[in-house]
């Protein structure tokens, strides 16, 4: 498995073409999305191009240009969420993670560099940007479904490495009347990977930015559960 965002260019047919599966090892394509964009880190959207969700992997592939495409693997993926706050992203998008095995922060000037010398490797988080905001949702459930196909590998003693989460706004809603610790506990979405080593579900949440509100509340519901563990 190759770690963190990578180029993808192995495409099959004529015109815009679709990607070349690896089907000797059982993947399947599971959703094609048209009329996404990607935005790699603080980098402006690339033109729209097709998603496309298998069972083990992203790819996203530009319509004209049959030598542009991304993919990264489930397994590098350690958080994913739906983002419909303005003030996180001027437009409603998925936004995900990525596990890149280099504990070294991106370097500020990547952000300005051409694609083509970008080190994709380097890039810790991607939004995909549908045309129609309404596929969000499908798209997001498509997300958790393929997820839950790639399993962390165990360790030594046959427990997986560790458990993350996977969550939309209108899950948040449905936990702000209960207890939060309570109601995430009865939720998880395990084996997609770290969020750089921390397991603390709302700290996750902070990083994303799509509802300072909420997530203020859920810090708060954590502080008082863990004040009642002391």
């Amino acid at each position: 498995m190759a770690v963190g965002l990578r180029p993808f260019t192995q495409r099959t047919g004529d015109g815009a073409g679709e990607p070349v599966l690896n089907t000797d090892s059982g993947e399947e394509l599971m959703h094609v999305q048209p009329g996404v964009s990607i935005v790699l880190a603080n980098r402006p959207p690339e033109s729209p191009g097709t998603l496309y969700i298998s069972t083990q992997q992203v790819i996203w592939l530009n319509d004209i240009d049959r030598n542009r495409g991304y993919a990264v693997d489930f397994l590098s993926l350690s958080l994913h969420a739906v983002s419909r706050d303005p003030e996180a992203y001027p437009s409603p998008c998925i936004y995900t993670q990525i596990e890149t095995g280099d504990d070294e922060d991106e370097s500020d000037s990547s952000d300005s560099e051409p694609t083509e010398t970008l080190d994709l490797s380097k890039i810790k988080e991607i939004r995909l940007v549908p045309s129609d905001p309404n596929q969000l949702d499908t798209l997001f459930d498509i997300f958790c479904e393929c997820a839950e196909l790639n399993p962390e590998p165990c360790d030594e003693e046959g427990e997986a490495e560790g458990h993350n989460w996977v969550f939309s706004a209108d899950q948040m809603d449905d936990a702000a009347g209960e207890d939060a610790a309570d109601h995430f506990s009865a939720n998880p979405i395990s084996g997609i990977g770290y969020s750089n080593g921390d397991h603390d579900l709302v700290q996750n949440v902070l990083q994303l930015q799509i509802d300072d509100q909420r997530f203020e509340d859920a810090e708060e519901m954590e502080r008082e559960t863990n004040s009642s563990h002391h």
